[in-house]
């Protein structure tokens, strides 16, 4: 069965790092496009970066861009989020994201990003 699940949430100041992990089981985790998405309660879910199978390509949600790094690690089927120089309206539940050969979608149970002096 495909488990999602992320870790690595916290409170940090603003200027300063977390590093999201998202560990993926039960499909071929190296075969597939991986993303993180955000949301904040009372607001739309939002995508904030994507990796595709390899690594070879990613992509940014525009205002984090210089600020944070996805990558994956296709041996330890982990997913990672790498955020430098947080700040408060990156306050969000972070999520886990891919979508099957059927196009159904798997999400994890997220962790929440609180910045804030």
């Amino acid at each position: 069965q495909v488990h999602l699940e992320e870790s690595g949430g916290g409170l940090v100041q603003p200027g300063g790092s977390l590093r999201l992990s998202c560990s993926a089981s039960g499909f071929g985790f190296n075969l597939h496009t991986m993303k993180w998405y955000r949301q904040t309660p009372g607001k739309e879910r939002e995508l904030v970066a994507t990796i595709k199978r390899g690594g070879t390509s990613t992509t940014y949600l525009d205002s984090v861009k210089g600020r944070f790094t996805i990558s994956r690690d296709d041996v330890k089927n982990t997913l990672y989020l790498q955020m430098n120089n947080l700040k408060p309206e990156d306050t969000a539940a972070y999520y886990c994201n891919f979508v099957d050969w059927n196009s159904r979608q798997y999400w994890g149970q997220g962790t929440q990003v609180t910045v804030s002096s």
